[in-house]
Parts: C-alpha cells; structure tokens; sequence
C-alpha cells in the first residue's frame, strides 16, 4: 500500500529554539529538532525530558474525588472490612489488580479480587460480581479500568450495603455512577493535570495517595512499577509527561528486580539478560498476559502476576503461554475467514469502513482481527461476533478518525459501548446489526476526508549518514521510552544508492528487502532491512539499476555474533520517478 511521507517542520519560532538548545545541549541540530518537536523548548524542560525520575509525577490528590477514596479506603482497613479488588480481563486491567491487592496485602488479609469472566459476564462492573460480593461479606469493591458507565451496577452495590471507588481511565457519558469516589482523568470537571493514565496508572495514583496520607514510603511502591509499565506499555497510552515518568522508573524495576510472574514471563519469551524495552512489552509480554482473559480467565493472570513462589509462577506462565498459542491460532482463522468475506462483498470493499459478524468467532480474538483488518484495509473496523445472545464487538481506527464519536452517533441501536478515540468495545442486539452497519458506514463516510484514507508516516528529520555516529545513536536512546506521542524517530535519507550490488530479496515469500547503501552526499555505508516491502520485485530491480532512491527508517542496535552496529529499520522506499 502506498503512503504518504509527511515530514514535520518547524516554525520560526521553533527554529530558533532548536539552535539554542543544540548550543546549549552540545548536541546536532537533528536532535535539537527532535527535542522541540515534542514540545522541548528549554533547558530545563530537556533535562527534565532526558531523566524522567520520580519528583515528575503528580500530587495524586490531584485527581477528583481522591480524598474520599482514601478515606474510605482507611475506613475499610481500620475496621478489617473485607475488600475486592475488581478488574477488567485485559492486560491493563489484571496489572491494575494485582497492583493493588500486592500493595494491600500489606495492611490486610481481609483481601481478594475478581476479573469478570468475558463470555458470561462480558466487559465492566458485572451483577454477578456484585453479588459474590454481597455473599462473600465484602463492604468495599475498588474497581479499575472499568466503572465509568457503571451507573445501574453502582447503585445495585449500594443497595447491597457495598460502597464502590471508581479507578477508571476511559470516556465517562454526561452522567457519573454515585460511588463514594470517581476517580478518572477523563471526567469533564478532572482537576488532574495529565489526562492520558492507564486504568492501571488511576490505581496506582490511589495507592501513592494512600501512602502519602499515611506516611507509608515510596519504597513501598518501587515493586509495583514493573506491573506499572507493563499496562502504559500494552495499553498503548500516549508515552509523555508523567506517563513517561512512570514508564521509565516501571522500566528500571522491570530490568532491575521483576516480580516472579513477569521474571516467568520473560524467561518464556527469552528475554532475561537482556534490556527489556517498551517494544518487548507490547509484542511480548503483554499478548500473554492478554491471552488468559481472551481465551480463558483473567484470573489465572492475576494469580500469576501476584504470585510468590517461582514453582506457582512457571506453572501459570506456561498455562498462559499455551492460552497465546491458542488465541494465535483462531485469530489467524478469524483474520482469514473475514478477508474471504469482504473480497467477497465487493459493496463491504468498496466502502469507508468495515463491520463484520460472524458467529463462529471467538469473542476473545476479535479485537486482534479488528487491529488486524483496520491495519490491511486502512479504514475503521467493527467485528462482531455472537455471545449470550446478542452481538459483541470491538472497533479499533486509523490516523486522525474519532471512533468513538463514530460509536456513540449509533448509540440508540446499542444496549452498551465504551473505549478510546482509536479502539472501542459494543453490544447491541442482533436485529439491530444491518442498520449499525449502515448508520456507522454513513457516518464514516460523512466524516473521514480524503487525507485520512490513505496512511502516513509521519517523518521526524532528514538525515545525512555522515551524522550517524556512536554519539548520535546514544543521544537518541535517551528518547526512550517510546510509545505513543513519543514514537521512535523516523528519519528520511534521499538519494541513497545501492552498494556494491549487496541489496537482495530474503525471507519467506522474498517478501522483504535487505539493503546495503551509500548516501551520495557522503558518510559511512549503512546496512538495513525492509519488512514485507511494497511490491518488492519491482522495487529491487530498480535498486539494482543503481539508480538513485528515498528511504525513510528507524535506527536501530543490530548485535550480531556480539558484534554490535547500528542499522536502519526502513519503514518505506520510494522510488522518484
């Protein structure tokens, strides 16, 4: 598919900060850019920016309703009432329980927690959770990553002499549940000066303040940053400002002292002796985790992530693990069955979005196939499938489209729906899913411009390979962590030539490009790799020719036989005819 190339400049204004922070910082102009291209104008702001530690994060009390929260939560431990520690099945939301119980468990063995089970009680606050509550003598229920909507659940809990604290991170509608607190930066009236927590990052501001208001010491949180990391990470949350703090620090503990659950993890998936990075998480890591919810339970996660000993660890690993083999395996079947389906339809080719069902899906997978068909088609995708008798979906969008608007314009025809700007969650009856169809494709089609429909990439800098060094490629680790709104740079080189004839077709399907180039404007040889190459047996017959070519790519750290180079990672090759 081709793309456009979108390359970012700079105003006047922001020229001139960038040459006196390169004066300043004793760096190149490329990465004075980088810096005031994410908002990095000063001195101050750039030191703040290359060391993201502690005194970055917020005043938890920040938040509404925190106050309460804590209090009532005191309240809960002071008089030994029995509290549920509730959560979402998905990664961010299992991280965010066992966050929470592992630091609970420190004052209180009147403790437990519930994931609710996806097919038979689907997403968010369920009755039957709030009813093993109610059996089980519990007063208080914290809940995380989920309860914005929860007006009904909230108020059957209060009927049942159960209070709630909400830890949510998603879209509330105008209306807030009446639990004791609210806690979610997303609230229209949010006193929280950064908005873009994960459900797992709302829990653990609860528990700073806690321990803030109790004089409990910040080392009391460190063990607990690891998890952290591992929700910002696969949650896929904007990775700036105090997110970034928390990204880094949960990074350093991950490296440095991982809990046994993820220490297992990262033995599966070979990544022990080795830095883990925000990369590693998100296709790693995370997917695992993922896959207990999805093809099992979410609570073997969590029994995972808050157990002690290395035996209960490795056993719950590999259990998980096989649970990602499987979910592997029938999002690969889904993803093909929903391709035959749309080649199929040319009137489901031809539009602006795409919305599928099919009952045989498994509901765990959908949200793969979602990400799977928006990515190849390029265009906003439902897919639904059948569970308790109605059709559950997941959305997920493109560049610059608002799904969740897009969702909530159909809102009359769903029994409920909840997400993000980019991915969302829906259940709506089955007779009602011919006119979600249309009434969502017409809005799409009345709201997605031409630019929108085809994909970008958006470029940091031009680059000449005479700047590529040691020195530089350390200056740009310092970037990092790198996630959403703090991407990996992207550079553009042009007029690269092949050399010495070394640029070949490899891999399965020769589908990818290994190239070995020369920038004619000078510098060293540059090694690189192009993964699954737009139409590349035509591509490299024209690299062959000698003539010349624009490539845009990420450098990256190649470690070879412990020989280590830097390489480029070429996201696109054009060819200037």
């Amino acid at each position: 598919m081709l793309r456009n190339w979108i390359i970012n400049e700079l105003t006047n204004q922001e020229e001139s900060c960038r040459k006196t922070l390169a004066q300043q910082l004793r760096i190149s102009g490329t990465l004075a850019k980088l810096l005031v291209q994410r908002g990095i104008n000063t001195l101050e702001e750039a030191n703040a920016f290359f060391h993201p530690e502690i005194g970055l994060l917020h005043d938890p009390f920040l938040l509404n309703d925190m106050d309460k929260a804590v209090d009532r939560l005191y309240e809960a431990l002071h008089l030994n009432q029995k509290i549920l520690v509730y959560g979402d099945y998905d990664v961010d939301g299992t991280t965010a329980v066992a966050l929470v119980y592992k630091f609970l468990q420190n004052f209180t063995s009147n403790l437990d927690f519930y994931i609710p089970d996806r097919n038979d009680e689907g997403y968010g606050v369920s009755y039957k959770g709030i009813d093993f509550a109610a059996e089980n003598d519990i007063k208080l229920i914290i809940v995380l990553d989920c309860g914005i909507k929860a007006i009904e659940k909230v108020a059957y809990a209060k009927e049942k002499g159960i209070d709630i604290i909400i830890c949510d991170h998603h879209t509330p509608d105008n209306t807030l549940p009446e639990a004791v607190a609210v806690l979610d930066p997303k609230r229209e009236d949010s006193t929280y000066p950064y908005g873009h927590l994960s459900g797992c990052g709302v829990g653990f501001k609860l528990m700073q303040a806690f321990a803030i208001k109790n004089n409990i010491e910040w080392t009391k949180l460190t063990p607990l940053l690891d998890l952290l990391a591992v929700s910002i990470a696969s949650d896929i949350v904007p990775i700036t400002g105090e997110n970034r703090a928390l990204m880094h620090l949960g990074l350093k503990q991950l490296n440095a002292s991982p809990c046994v659950g993820l220490k297992a993890i990262m033995e599966l998936c070979d990544l022990i002796n080795t830095p883990v990075t925000t990369s590693d998480i998100v296709f790693k890591i995370g997917p695992r985790i993922n896959a207990s919810g999805r093809m099992s339970s979410g609570r073997e996660a969590v029994e995972l992530l808050i157990a002690k000993s290395e035996e209960t660890a490795r056993q719950k690993s590999e259990n998980i693990d096989a649970y990602n083999q499987l979910r592997k395996d029938l999002d690969k079947q889904a993803t093909e069955d929903a391709h035959k389906y749309i080649n199929a339809t040319p009137v489901d080719e031809q539009t602006s979005s795409i919305v599928v069902y099919n009952q045989e899906w498994n509901k765990g997978v959908i949200g793969i196939v979602a990400s799977r068909l928006s990515e190849h088609y390029y265009k906003p995708a439902v897919v639904l499938t059948l569970s308790n008798g109605f059709a559950t979906g997941s959305a997920r969008s493109i560049l610059g489209f608002d799904l969740y608007k897009a969702i909530d314009s159909c809102r009359d025809l769903l029994e409920n729906f909840g997400g993000h700007t980019y991915a969302a969650g829906l259940t709506l009856r089955l007779e009602n899913i011919a006119e979600f169809k249309e009434r969502f494709q017409k809005y799409v089609e009345e709201n997605l411009n031409a630019e929108q429909q085809v994909p970008q990439i958006d470029i940091d800098a031009e680059l000449h390979f005479a700047e590529i060094n040691l020195s530089f490629f350390n200056t740009l680790q310092k970037f990092a962590p790198f996630g959403p709104d703090n991407n990996k740079p992207v550079f553009v080189t042009y007029n690269v030539v092949d050399y010495q004839n070394r640029c070949r077709l490899v891999g399965q399907g020769k589908k990818h490009i290994k190239l070995d180039v020369r920038d004619l404007t000078g510098g060293p040889t540059m090694s690189g790799i192009a993964f699954n190459a737009h139409d590349p047996e035509n591509t490299i017959k024209y690299i062959n020719s000698g003539m010349p070519f624009h490539i845009c790519y990420t450098l990256e750290e190649n470690n070879f036989n412990g020989k280590k180079s830097i390489q480029l990672m070429i996201k696109d090759i054009k060819i200037p005819y």
